[in-house]
């Protein structure tokens, strides 16, 4: 258990610790001289029956030095509030309680010292008063003890109490957390070099392990620790060490460092907050005011940002945003406080919701939600509001980072929630009521928008994004389309999507189209017909024929073997079976474009482009001047259909041109001759 003490100046705080642990806690000359403390001092006492030692933090009481008081109370478990019977309560008692009950500490002792100078009356009522100031503050139910450390005087009492709240104390450390450590004191021992002091917020440490100081991101590695003076092999959350660092110089780290695992790493400037006004502040405290922000053992300034300029009444409580002139390293959940402009007095304090805070509001109300989520302590409940009211999606990075969840905790976190994870950089969560309302509305977007344009090949990812997403990243867009596809439910292709059972070629115009061409590809048979000859053989415009056959292909029924030259799918079966018996036929199975060509009534340049087309497909392979089969054929294009037979007499007025433009294309076999 760490205790702090807290008071006004000369209460006897320095002397009731020495009392307690025969430790002197003013180490500095200047504090001999004077005869006050002026910096933090450090006392252990181990109290028999207890493994643990408690540890002291006797905190300065003069005015000028609550920046050092501040540095000393923070991450501490118990709280030692002394006053004494002679003085009575004083300016620096209220402002000490004050920062206290700022900092959610409600475990402690109230003690009464130097009752031996004044009457039992006078001690009677000191307690009195006492015990009214704290009936407003969370340390409302604590105790209040007198003694006298000169006399020893209820010295006892206590001990004994003191002991028992130490026995009693839940151990802060908590497994999942990664390693979080306030430094509050700096100095270097020869043939050791750099050593730092302070308190372990979360996690634990051990010799050898490597971490990062913040916010300046040096890399250290820890030498050595000590607690209570001994060494140690390891410390964990709500414990007091020393850790002897190499990487680093003294001049490198300061009081207000941190000390952290890697995964922590993210200064920031930028925290939205819950502040509370004290109740004794004269006046609200206005948008923009500069102030003194004290943050773990740190001090920084900064300017209090109020949304929509407004300002907090003295005693409320309400959201504001704190603009820092200084990078922290800050988490979710850290306690605060704010002194004014000129470091004299308390203003308030409170809670950190976010401290990676965006720099624009744009939506009001889903930042009031987020941070109401956010205000939740327990992560499971916080990531479940999270994604009810994030419809771009929480990042997990960001979340792991600021409730400092390692990646076992996040994992587990992960499985116990109701929620899809898309995207990688970062992953995004998602509630899965909310990607099932999305997944139905790219459904209905499409249907209706493929109904609207049937000749379409499908709809523009990015215009089925905005439609149904819009606040969801492209990225996790992209992966959640996938997922759809990977399930059979949509088709995507490039830049498209489309529903699965759409045929961009299934409607009336398209089938008009279709009777004229398809005779014409099964005439010209494997010496095919480009494009120019097939769009005037068939009475069309070239580029809607060419617009046509590229929305074919995508069916399947029609391939285009080069960009103005397609064939059916039937008819390059039937040569790929030419192509696979003769590979089938020869000793190594491989086979030249013009063992190939030889089978049909095709010259080589044409045999060329089909095996070519093969080979994209996946069927042949080439190897140097050959080919080898290197996928049965039937897996992609089907079945070899029977040859088409000779016809005496065309079909259609466009059937009777095909001779005519075969003959102009080379397909006649009175030619293959004089080709050769």
């Amino acid at each position: 258990m760490i205790v702090a003490t807290a008071g006004h100046i000369d209460h006897g705080k320095t002397t009731l610790v020495h009392a307690l642990t025969g430790v002197d806690t003013d180490r500095l000359p200047e504090e001999k001289a004077r005869g006050i403390s002026i910096d933090l001092g450090f006392a252990y006492w181990r109290p028999a029956g207890l493994e643990a030692a408690i540890g002291f933090v006797d905190v300065p009481g003069h005015e000028r030095f609550v920046r050092n008081m501040l540095a000393g109370v923070c991450g501490i478990d118990f709280a030692l509030l002394v006053v004494a019977a002679d003085d009575g309560v004083m300016p620096q008692t209220l402002e000490h309680l004050h920062i206290l009950d700022l900092l959610a500490i409600t475990r402690g002792l109230a003690v009464v010292t130097k009752t031996d100078r004044v009457t039992a009356a006078r001690v009677d009522e000191v307690v009195a008063g006492l015990r009214a100031l704290l009936a407003t503050t969370g340390l409302s139910g604590i105790e209040v003890l007198t003694v006298s450390a000169v006399t020893g005087t209820g010295m006892d009492v206590l001990r004994e109490k003191l002991a028992a709240a130490a026995g009693a104390a839940v151990h802060r450390h908590r497994e999942g957390r990664n390693f979080r450590f306030a430094i509050d004191r700096v100095f270097s021992v020869a043939g050791s070099g750099t050593v730092v002091t302070g308190t372990v917020f979360d996690g634990a440490v051990s010799a050898g392990d490597r971490l990062l100081l913040s916010p300046s991101g040096t890399e250290v590695r820890v030498r050595g620790l000590q607690m209570d003076g001994r060494a140690a092999l390891r410390a964990q959350a709500g414990e007091r060490c020393a850790l002897n660092l190499s990487g680093i110089e003294l001049a490198d780290a300061a009081r207000g460092d941190w000390l952290i695992a890697p995964a922590l790493h993210a200064p920031t400037q930028r925290l939205d907050v819950k502040l509370t006004l004290l109740a004794s502040e004269a006046r609200a405290l206005r948008h923009w005011t500069p102030v003194h922000l004290h943050h773990g053992a740190r001090d920084v300034t900064a300017r209090v940002s109020i949304p929509r300029g407004a300002g907090i009444a003295p005693g409320e409580s309400a959201p504001a945003q704190l603009i820092l002139d200084q990078p922290v390293a800050a988490l979710r959940g850290d306690r605060y406080i704010l002194r004014d402009q000129s470091a004299l007095r308390t203003l308030g304090g409170g809670l950190i919701l976010d401290p990676q805070a965006p720099a624009r509001r744009r939506d009001a109300g889903l930042r009031a939600a987020q941070l109401a989520a956010l205000g939740q302590d327990d992560p499971a409940a916080a990531l479940a509001a999270l994604l009810a009211c994030s419809p771009a999606g929480v990042d997990l990075a960001w979340f792991a980072r600021v409730y400092n969840l390692d990646q076992a905790a996040l994992a587990a976190l992960e499985a116990g929630a109701q929620m899809k994870v898309l995207g990688k950089s970062p992953p995004l969560g998602y509630a899965v009521a909310a990607i099932q309302g999305c997944e139905a509305g790219i459904a209905q977007s499409l249907a209706r928008y493929l109904a609207e344009n049937p000749q379409a090949l499908g709809m523009q990812i990015a215009d089925l994004r905005r439609a149904c997403a819009p606040r969801m990243p492209a990225e996790s867009f992209a992966q959640l389309l996938r997922l759809l596809a990977e399930a059979g439910q949509l088709e995507v292709s490039g830049s498209s999507a489309r529903l699965r059972r759409h045929v961009a070629t299934d409607n009336p115009a398209d089938r008009k189209v279709w009777a004229r061409v398809q005779p014409l590809l099964e005439a010209a048979d494997f010496e095919g017909l480009v494009l120019a000859a097939l769009a005037q053989a068939a009475g069309l415009r070239e580029p809607a024929l060419k617009d046509f056959l590229h929305r074919k292909a995508r069916t399947g029924e029609v391939v285009s073997v080069t960009p103005e030259r397609f064939y059916l799918r039937g008819t390059l079966a039937r040569f790929a079976a030419i192509a696979t018996a003769v590979a089938r036929g020869l000793p190594d199975g491989k086979f030249s474009a013009a063992q190939v060509r030889d089978q049909t009534d095709i010259g080589r340049t044409r045999a060329i482009q089909l095996l070519e087309c093969f080979d994209r497909l996946g069927i042949t392979q080439r190897i140097g001047d050959l080919r080898a089969v290197r996928r049965d054929f039937e897996s992609i294009l089907g079945a070899a259909p029977p040859a088409p037979a000779p016809r005496s007499t065309p079909r259609t007025p466009a059937a009777s041109a095909a001779p005519a433009v075969a003959a102009r294309s080379g397909a006649n076999p009175r030619n293959r001759a004089s080709r050769r």
